[in-house]
């Protein structure tokens, strides 16, 4: 009965969004990125760790993410605005360029957490899980996006990433179902927990700090003007932040209460034993979730990365060199550090992105006389600041 709830759930998700009056809809086609970066990799590996460390706590941990990265994104969505309505001053432009290098060094790690992530996850339900085999079929799938990206260029890319979002978010529809079904069953019995959190005071706000990459993604509506205007944009960075919220709410709620201390391993596939524990159909299918996860998120940010680097450089450096500059890099950090010193490095550097943004917002708050909302955006910008330099990763 159970799977049978959680195909459906999938099933009908996957139909929705198949549907041609949705699928073509012009808000929704340009709320469809964002959405699918913020609810990527950081969905699979977010709710075992703030099950794990903040206990009952977690959904509000989970609240204070999503808070901040609206937050964020309110100082992106106000650049939008002003950059739409005609030029800026020098110091704005000299502080978008800036922040254009910071989200460039940003996707070079971001990458390499999606494609370590594709490696553990691949390899979990295999005879070859550990972390060799890991970090070999994360190499290899390096290579594959250096191969396609080099011969066929980004646009064979994006119909790679095209086919992987419908999937990933199906599947997390299916997640939720099984979740909520096994939620309400522990309910009736009474048997919701209310574990003890594990970390609490500095370790755990800087825990907090290292894990703002797992909402991030929101950013990517700034780099669509080419294709649709500042207020459609502005209007699908909303609707994809607040979308997002929703479902890792939901997932954050479900996933708190009904698993005792201990339950799962501590490894970044966790989510895979835990949900094995509700229905035995989950962990093949959030396998496949994961690997079409991270796969099209590292698809969408090579690309990204690429684009920047030959944009700032002058076209100094083709989009081919900044692939291949890219995955040099990306290889280097998978055989030096692990899984989580990646997301944690990945936080700390889009929370550098998401300062100047703030920073640019401010400048754009004081040149039109709004002092209380350019204090406002330098206090984000001081907020981001703190989380790029105190970030810290899972133990």
């Amino acid at each position: 009965m159970l799977t049978s709830l959680i195909l459906g759930a999938a099933l009908c998700t996957a139909l929705l969004l198949l549907w041609p009056r949705l699928s073509r809809a012009r808000l929704w086609r340009a709320t469809v990125t964002p959405l699918a970066s913020i609810i990527g990799s950081g969905f699979l590996v977010l709710g075992p760790i703030l099950e794990s460390a903040y206990g009952i706590w977690a959904p509000a941990v989970m609240a204070a993410l999503c808070l901040g990265a609206w937050l964020f994104g309110a100082a992106v969505r106000v650049n939008i605005a002003r950059r739409a309505r005609g030029p800026r001053s020098p110091a704005e432009e000299r502080l978008e360029s800036g922040a254009s290098w910071a989200l460039a060094f940003a996707y070079v790690i971001s990458v390499a957490y999606y494609l370590n992530l594709f490696g553990a996850f691949g390899t979990r339900l295999t005879p070859w899980n550990d972390p060799l085999h890991a970090k070999l079929l994360t190499s290899a799938m390096f290579l594959l996006v250096l191969g396609v990206g080099w011969t066929r260029g980004f646009s064979a890319l994006e119909r790679m990433e095209q086919v992987a979002v419908g999937l990933k978010l199906a599947i997390i529809a299916g997640l939720l179902a099984g979740l909520a079904a096994y939620f309400w069953d522990k309910a009736e019995t009474g048997a919701l927990l209310a574990n003890p959190p594990t970390l609490t005071g500095w370790a755990a706000l800087t825990l907090g700090f290292g894990l703002i990459v797992t909402v991030q993604g929101f950013e990517t509506t700034r780099y669509l003007g080419a294709e649709y205007t500042a207020p459609t944009r502005i209007r699908a960075m909303k609707l994809a932040q607040g979308l997002s919220a929703l479902i890792y709410m939901a997932y954050i709620g479900l996933i708190a209460y009904v698993f005792p201390p201990g339950t799962g391993d501590a490894s970044e596939t966790a989510i895979i034993g835990l949900m094995g524990l509700v229905a035995p159909i989950l962990p093949l299918m959030l396998t496949g979730a994961a690997l079409a996860a991270q796969f099209s998120a590292a698809v969408a940010d090579t690309g990204g990365a690429g684009g920047l680097v030959e944009e700032l450089t002058r076209r100094r450096i083709r989009v081919r060199s900044a692939y291949a500059l890219l995955v040099g890099l990306g290889l280097a950090l998978t055989w030096t550090l692990d899984v989580f010193e990646i997301i944690a490095f990945a936080s700390r550097a889009f929370a550098l992105y998401y300062a100047l943004q703030a920073g640019i917002a401010a400048l754009g708050a004081r040149a039109e006389g709004q002092t209380l909302r350019a204090r406002s955006f330098e206090a984000l910008a001081l907020l981001g600041l703190v989380i790029a330099v105190f970030g810290a990763p899972v133990e």
